[in-house]
């Protein structure tokens, strides 16, 4: 297992990266988990349901047994739409630990169509022992970031999107590491390459909801992971993929 000290290292002397290349790179490999990115939305969107339920319920049961609960001289009743803004605090709290869960084993399974491994499309092997908790804790550092970002106003949440987007591709291929560590890793790569993430993430992002929409929106179901996959590709070629350390790679010729 690579430690956080050679994780840092590795991030310290990260080359630089070609925009145009990774782009071109997360492209093609686009071609190949889109199905798979497919999926990943789709379990997203059903494990969720449940949140759905819980959270939508109680307000449309009070507006059937009396739709005038739901105001008061044509304001809001307080009383009824402030539970229903915890509980959609609640909502988002699990939709981060799900969305982390999710979106690790998508890069782990862009690992694999990239170097063409053999290998089964586990979905949800973060939700599996021994990292359902580190998924869960994981998941709750991400939103008590973006939560503390938006406290701050809306320039701390543009930064916040890079360091949060590259915790989950380092837990992907460092899931033995603390949380602590991986979050910090996270940071120490977003900062270090955040202008290009951020830029490949908002025109990956820009692109794939174009030709979504282009594909009567129904599409965007389908081309919404490959905003993803520039991530993968800052990580492999910042990183690598490998976790042999150096001394290894010479003593075995490599």
């Amino acid at each position: 297992m690579i430690t956080i000290e050679t994780l840092l290292e590795k991030i310290e002397r990260a080359k630089d990266l070609d925009f145009g290349t990774i782009f071109n790179e997360s492209i093609e490999l686009f071609k190949k988990v889109w199905l798979q990115g497919f999926v990943i939305l789709l379990l997203s969107m059903l494990l969720m349901l449940p949140f759905y339920i819980l959270m939508y319920i109680p307000l449309i049961a009070m507006g059937v047994m009396d739709p005038e609960s739901l105001n008061n001289g044509g304001q809001p009743n307080l009383a009824i739409m402030l539970p229903f803004y915890g509980l959609m605090i609640v909502f988002a709290f699990f939709a981060m630990i799900i969305g982390v869960g999710l979106k690790a084993a998508f890069f782990k399974i862009c690992k694999n169509k990239d170097l063409n491994t053999t290998a089964n499309d586990d979905y949800f092997y973060f939700f599996k022992k021994p990292y359902f908790g580190k998924t869960a804790k994981i998941g709750a550092i991400s939103f008590g970031l973006f939560i503390g970002s938006y406290i701050l106003c809306f320039f701390p949440v543009i930064y916040m999107v890079v360091p949060v987007t590259m915790i989950n591709v380092i837990y992907a291929f460092n899931p033995d590491m603390s949380a602590s560590n991986i979050v910090k890793a996270s940071f120490k790569l977003g900062n270090k390459k955040w202008l290009i993430i951020f830029g490949l993430t908002f025109v990956s992002g820009m692109l794939a909801g174009i030709v979504g929409a282009i594909m009567c929106f129904i599409g965007i179901l389908f081309t919404s992971s490959f905003s993803y996959i520039p991530a993968y590709f800052v990580y492999k070629n910042s990183i690598g993929l490998d976790d042999k350390s150096e001394i290894e790679q010479i003593g075995k010729g490599e």
